[in-house]
């Protein structure tokens, strides 16, 4: 299982908070930490862009200003990229448009995460497919069809492919969580599939673990009282690492999927199964029928399954009544 902590915009454009979040995420136990990277003078039409925004004033005081006040530029990300490598964490990052990818390129990144809006960029998923490198990609807010196209173009360049299962409502309840697209999505397009967690708590993501997924996305926060877009839905240090902890316990509960009674199960089996029993004393010479045995604990004899192996067939001595009938009792066939 692949565990992505997403620092995504909650280091408020702080780079001594972001790597910060790097150290926590490495300490939890994660795999990856993920940020983003959007070009904001494109990310919106201009009236939207230069809007009011009076959400989060140390911020700006405009959409734009907001945006630009959480972009680090090529040092940052590199600065970030390189406290990854120290912790010993993969470092990711979403991009948002071209100029984005064109950037993280330059920086020099081993895969792409994408969020689920840009599933409908057609543009931008064409660009990535192109690129070859293996790209996540989250379906939140997405119908099948939309889905089979984004699939399909990567597909189609062959370029290494894995979907998460995401509900874009921040934060997500219970009833919404639809956990079971999860098998829905290995099924239609065989690749790997996981999930990305808006809900409050862990619970919904730890089902998503028992359920199979092999990614998993979280966002986290140092501080879930800090202003910003995704500190409320967001796991603190602590949480982190329990859900960590608990998903690497799910990963290891799940197993295989085969079916063999392992060696400490064989104990219990060898206890409790049933095995041929002798019914009455029985004499050496007579014929074993159906009549002349039981089956009892424990385990260790003869198993009702391998009966008409022995029933039928002349006994080698006497056997009293009440014991294990062991195959040497038996004449061989």
């Amino acid at each position: 299982m692949y565990i992505i902590a997403e620092a995504g915009l909650n280091h408020n454009g702080s780079l001594e908070l972001a790597k910060q979040m790097v150290e926590a995420a490495a300490a939890a136990g994660a795999d990856a930490v993920k940020f983003q990277k959007r070009t904001v003078e494109i990310l919106a039409i201009g009236s939207v862009l230069d809007a009011r925004d009076d959400r989060f004033p140390n911020f700006g005081a405009t959409y734009r200003q907001i945006r630009e006040h959480i972009e680090f530029d090529f040092n940052a990300y590199v600065t970030i990229r390189e406290k990854c490598q120290e912790c010993g964490i993969d470092f990711l990052c979403t991009a948002f448009d071209i100029p984005a990818v064109t950037f993280l390129e330059q920086l020099g990144v081993d895969r792409y995460k994408l969020a689920s809006h840009s599933l409908s960029n057609l543009p931008l998923l064409h660009h990535l497919a192109e690129l070859g490198k293996p790209v996540i990609l989250s379906t939140g807010m997405a119908e099948w069809d939309e889905i089979d196209r984004a699939v399909e173009i990567f597909f189609t360049k062959r370029t290494p492919l894995s979907l998460l299962h995401c509900v874009s409502i921040y934060p997500t309840p219970p009833e919404e969580c639809n956990l079971a697209m999860i098998h829905r999505l290995k099924e239609r397009y065989g690749v790997p599939v996981g999930y990305s967690g808006h809900e409050i708590g862990t619970l919904a993501t730890l089902a998503a673990a028992a359920m199979g997924a092999s990614i998993i996305e979280r966002h986290f926060t140092m501080d879930r009282t800090l202003p910003g877009f995704d500190h409320k839905i967001s796991l603190e240090p602590a949480e982190l690492t329990a859900m960590v902890r608990d998903l690497r316990t799910i990963e290891t509960m799940r197993g295989t999927g085969s079916k063999k009674v392992s060696e400490r199960e064989k104990i219990t089996r060898d206890k409790y199964h049933v095995s041929m029993v002798s019914a009455r004393p029985l004499a050496k010479g007579s014929i074993l029928t159906e009549t002349d045995v039981t089956y009892r604990n424990p385990g260790t004899g003869i198993p009702p399954k391998e009966a008409n192996r022995y029933l039928g067939r002349e006994l080698t001595r006497d056997v009293p009544e009440d014991v294990l009938i062991e195959p040497d009792m038996v004449r061989a066939a």
